[in-house]
């Protein structure tokens, strides 16, 4: 009797005892039936050829610059993200977004021998995708059609992809068929192109979409939001999801002259008034919560630990138009209108309303008045809202000089938030002021791994010129009884990996010039 393939895999998971065998003969057995198998194969028919590698004009990478990539994604792939000690060496991982950047940038098209380590690249790191594939560009493209683990590229949306927005069959067939990202993709790239038939489209199947989906659909509204949108975002209101009617409140909020903000802003000021016999800004929470401000997004249950007037008066206050309070308090400024004084403790909750509507509504100069000047040295930090969301609308010069000044102040300990939302490279006057202030928490005699975070943002944001400034910090220095154990032999280690970092960066950039 021939023993089948079938014989064979039974018998391994059952075990030979109970098909009276002994490992050596299926093992035996095993070996003859794949020699069999594979002497008895006959030829596949050839499939077609891949269609020929589309050309791509952009210019070849400078030979230095090709070795540099191929070390970024080599260090990558080796484990360079991890968590792991690397000493003094610079982190080739947290340096690949950059270089991506730069390349792209600079009209850079990537090696092709290159293109996979690329690709695998993006597919591990989200963060990676967009710049990676559009530095693969159409090759990257073609190759990710014959292998099943980069088809995300197709996916992603990237250029070449996602048909020609001026093609009404394309579009149509696309938004009809395609998988969600590419259809958030396509809605994106011709909202940029023109948004009243972006808005068409999306119209045209609402209706009969899954409730995620017009949800990430509507989000994708927020860039390039305009009164445009208005008419829709209202009909979203009375959406069957929450969810969704949650965020075309919130992006109607957004838009100073829509009717939501004005119906916002009416009930707002019956909560925010004047008193001229205290002289300072009286506030009236909402009694309830009724049926046409929850139309409007106000969600009625609080978290625990809130309270629902509370709760109530700051979705109501965020949600009202800044211009609502310069008419409401006599044309004074922003300025003015903060240093009121508010009766009844309702202060923090004005106040927070009022951050979180400077943030929504990109207002810069509530958003300056708010942050307010920088703390002063020794003086207690009680932040309004949240600083980092308030210096991300402010110009990026005035932004680092504020967070400069606050770390001369205060230190590091409070600034890691801020420092994230400073423009890259950081300016001299910001970089200066790290610097500095990781040189005093060495000298106050604690380990450099409290301050790694702040130490791996200068290494990616500080302008690469200034690394002669972090010098000097790299040699180790004596210890004294007041440091740490080995602290000063640590401290060392990380600022030679500061100042080997901005060399590096230094070179990448040399080498894409």
């Amino acid at each position: 009797m021939t023993t089948t393939w079938a014989d064979l895999v039974g018998t391994a998971l059952l075990g030979t005892d109970r098909r009276g065998s002994t490992p050596e003969e299926l093992l035996d057995s095993a070996a003859l039936a794949v020699v069999r198998r594979r002497a008895g194969a006959r030829p596949a028919t050839a499939g077609a050829r891949p269609a020929t590698t589309p050309h791509d004009p952009r210019p070849p990478l400078p030979e230095a610059a090709r070795r540099r990539l191929s070390l970024l994604l080599a260090d990558r792939s080796v484990g360079g993200g991890g968590g792991s000690r690397r000493g003094a060496a610079p982190n080739l991982a947290e340096l690949l977004p950059q270089w991506l950047a730069v390349a792209n940038a600079r009209g850079w098209a990537a090696p092709p021998e290159l293109l996979p380590a690329l690709l695998d690249a993006a597919r591990a790191r989200t963060d990676l995708r967009p710049d990676a594939l559009a530095l693969a560009g159409p090759r990257g493209l073609w190759l990710a059609e014959l292998n099943s683990d980069w088809r995300f590229a197709l996916r992603a949306g990237a250029p070449g992809v996602v048909p020609d927005t001026g093609d009404p069959g394309a579009v149509r067939t696309l938004w009809e068929e395609g998988l969600f990202a590419e259809r958030v993709a396509l809605l994106s790239r011709l909202r940029a192109r023109d948004p009243r038939q972006a808005l068409e489209l999306l119209r045209s199947g609402w209706a009969a979409e899954r409730a995620e989906d017009r949800l990430m659909f509507l989000d994708s509204l927020r860039e390039g939001l305009s009164p445009q949108d208005e008419p829709f975002l209202e009909q979203a209101l009375t959406d069957r999801s929450r969810n969704v009617r949650a965020t075309a409140a919130e992006l109607l909020s957004a838009l100073p002259g829509s009717a939501l903000a004005a119906r916002m802003a009416a009930r707002a000021r019956t909560c925010v008034a004047w008193d001229p016999g205290g002289g300072r800004i009286g506030a009236e929470a909402p009694y309830e919560c009724d049926a046409a401000m929850e139309r409007d997004g106000v969600v009625a249950i609080p978290p625990a630990g809130r309270g629902e007037r509370a709760w109530w008066f700051g979705q109501v206050v965020d949600a009202a138009p800044l211009v609502t309070w310069r008419e409401r308090f006599g044309g004074r400024t922003p300025e003015e209108i903060i240093a009121l004084p508010v009766a009844d403790d309702w202060q923090a909750d004005l106040h927070a309303a009022w951050c979180r509507a400077a943030v929504r509504q990109g207002d810069a100069a509530w958003a300056r008045a708010l942050l307010g000047p920088t703390p002063a040295p020794a003086t207690a930090v009680s932040p309004v809202g949240d600083p980092a969301k308030l210096l991300s609308i402010l110009p990026a010069p005035e932004r680092a000089e504020w967070v400069a000044r606050f770390i001369a102040a205060h230190g590091l300990s409070e600034a890691f938030q801020m420092l994230a939302v400073c423009a890259v490279p950081w300016a001299e006057p910001l970089g200066a002021a790290a610097v500095d202030a990781l040189d005093i928490a060495r000298d106050a005699g604690s380990y450099p791994w409290s301050f790694s975070g702040v130490m791996g943002l200068a290494e990616r944001c500080m302008d690469p010129a200034e690394a002669d400034r972090a010098a000097p910090l790299a040699a180790v220095p004596a210890e004294s009884a007041d440091t740490s154990p080995g602290a000063g032999a640590y401290w060392a280690e990380a600022f030679q990996r500061l100042v080997g970092t901005l060399r590096l960066r230094a070179a990448m950039l040399a080498e894409l010039a």
